[in-house]
């Protein structure tokens, strides 16, 4: 249905917006890819191209989509944080030199661990084990743990569903968090799966908060800056 007045038309691009965002996290849009045309999307959506555009407008300014004149409009990023600071993410950094892909290595429930996580020390957690790569060549591993998430007694559920998607629906939504990096030497089975051929790493800790302190999703991530730099691009404001 297509918005007749300025109130209307907001709501609409922002509707759009967040459902063009929830299929770009789900992976309905890969990295790398293009999103379809104005004109498709216009009769998908049932609205029309002003709305479009302004939608796409909101997710380029979030650094999930950028356009190219003559080509069209590409997907730069599938960042669950994109959205929570003035900076263009890693992993859109990333998917501007190439294809970027990711693989699913584990997913199971896990004992809580008081080391990383002494607030959230009882019980299980989940853990998502995944692999990162660019043009085929692994570049990072990602260990996310989501300490206060109702999972499906069957995990396999889970293989395909992103992320967002499992926080989602959950009910759970990040709004801060918290990053410490520091380097590392690898183990061999951090070396086997990123291929690497040198024993040191940078290694990065974040813990994802909700708008009431409550931890989220706590990972650790594990970078081969050999293959691709550790970079991120910021905005002046």
């Amino acid at each position: 249905m297509k918005g007749n007045d300025s109130m209307g038309t907001k709501i609409l691009y922002q509707k759009v917006a967040a459902d063009l965002k929830r299929r770009i996290l789900d992976g309905d849009y890969e990295v790398g890819g293009l999103i379809p045309s104005e004109g498709e999307l216009e009769r998908y959506y049932q609205v029309s191209k002003i709305t479009i555009r302004k939608a796409v407008e909101v997710l380029v300014s979030e650094g999930y989509l950028e356009k190219k004149s003559g080509i069209g409009t590409r997907v730069i990023s599938n960042d669950l944080f994109n959205k929570l600071t003035q900076t263009q993410s890693f992993t859109a950094t990333v998917g501007q030199q190439g294809k970027l892909t990711k693989e699913l290595i584990k997913i199971e429930r896990v004992p809580a661990v008081p080391a990383l996580l002494p607030s959230e020390s009882q019980g299980t957690m989940l853990r998502i084990k995944r692999r990162y790569l660019l043009d085929g060549k692994p570049f990072a591993v990602v260990d996310h743990y989501l300490p206060n998430t109702l999972v499906p007694t069957k995990l396999t559920a889970l293989r395909h569903r992103s992320l967002y998607k499992i926080l989602q629906e959950n009910g759970q939504t990040i709004t801060h968090f918290q990053d410490k990096f520091s380097a590392v030497t690898l183990a061999d089975s951090e070396r086997a799966l990123l291929e690497s051929q040198t024993p040191l790493a940078i290694r990065r800790e974040r813990k994802g908060y909700d708008g009431h302190q409550r931890l989220v999703e706590f990972s650790i991530a594990t970078y081969q800056t050999d293959v691709v730099p550790y970079q991120i691009n910021y905005d002046v404001l």
